[in-house]
């Protein structure tokens, strides 16, 4: 019972997107005022980005990150928690996996590094899904506000650009209006956004999707300030060579929720990941050795993440 709507503290969570901006009409007035924002393409110096199945939290101060952001969500939803007395940001891109352990992380993270700041609340913001076809945005959101309502902090939703209000239609097909969005550490403005570079280990981290690992991994260490991905391992998947051998039309109708509405290079993303997975069918043993995570630390001449060698 500490999930905040419109500032009133809720007994029940909104049973979906449309109950919610029925009975809360601000909702959509903030949702407005977000799509209203022109989309910006946010290049990689000072860019920490966060893939599908990730999260990462980071504070104002932090001289390694001037933005976090993730993209390409079509049913997936981009879920921000922020602590208003300290600034200190969470952000994670989630599919329907591990959305508990997620949100508890989330909370936690924003916590420690809010520690020692004034009091502030916690702010939650949701971005992303549509309304598509067979509804997977919308038991999404519905399992993301379960999760914080069972939360024991009281929990202010500022913002929900979900389903219906982030959703266009063309040709008589449902769109997405805003696949993405950023975050400025220091201000917390919130903006529409794509990122055409998205950080490396790319393949390895999309790996995770197509074989059978559920985890939302945090990928970034704020005490060092360096991006961290792994240790983790997956199953070998089956059938690489046939998947790799398939049309791009073959992949987007088999390997995505929304085949009809996915940015243009998600076949060439997905061939990528699955050469990795065919290169590399047991990562515990050919990529993170002896179960080191890999690291990569902030160029300071470039702003881009670089390879930490031990």
């Amino acid at each position: 019972m500490v999930l905040v709507l419109n500032g009133v503290i809720q007994d029940e969570r909104p049973i979906n997107t449309h109950a919610l901006f029925l009975e809360h009409p601000v909702y959509r007035e903030t949702a407005t005022q977000l799509l209203s924002i022109p989309t910006k393409t946010v290049g990689a110096p000072g860019l920490l980005y966060v893939c599908q199945r990730e999260m990462a939290a980071v504070a104002p101060h932090d001289r390694n990150v001037n933005i976090i952001g993730s993209d390409d969500a079509t049913t997936c939803i981009i879920v921000v928690v922020r602590h208003s007395g300290s600034g200190a940001i969470a952000l994670a891109h989630l599919d329907g996996n591990g959305t508990d352990e997620a949100v508890s992380a989330m909370v936690a993270r924003v916590q420690e590094l809010a520690f020692g700041y004034p009091e502030g609340r916690i702010e939650l913001q949701l971005i992303g899904g549509f309304s598509d076809p067979q509804g997977y945005a919308e038991d999404l959101f519905s399992n993301i506000m379960q999760s914080f309502h069972k939360h024991p902090l009281e929990i202010d939703l500022t913002q929900s650009c979900v389903g219906e209000l982030n959703t266009i239609v063309r040709d008589d097909i449902n769109w997405p209006i805003i696949y993405g969005v950023g975050v400025n550490i220091k201000t917390g403005e919130i903006f529409p956004a794509t990122f055409p570079d998205k950080g490396p280990d790319l393949p390895l981290r999309m790996a995770r999707h197509f074989t059978g690992s559920h985890q939302v991994l945090d990928i970034y260490d704020a005490a060092v300030g360096m991006l961290r991905i792994g240790p983790f391992n997956y199953d070998p998947l089956r059938g690489v060579d046939l998947w790799l051998a398939q049309s791009d039309e073959f992949i987007l109708k088999h390997l995505s929720t929304s085949p009809d509405v996915e940015p243009p290079h998600f076949a060439m993303q997905v061939r990528a990941t699955l050469r990795y997975i065919q290169d590399n069918q047991f990562p515990a043993v050919t990529v993170f050795r002896n179960n080191n995570p890999h690291y990569f630390r902030r160029d300071e001449t470039t702003g881009c993440w670089t390879p930490v060698r031990y």
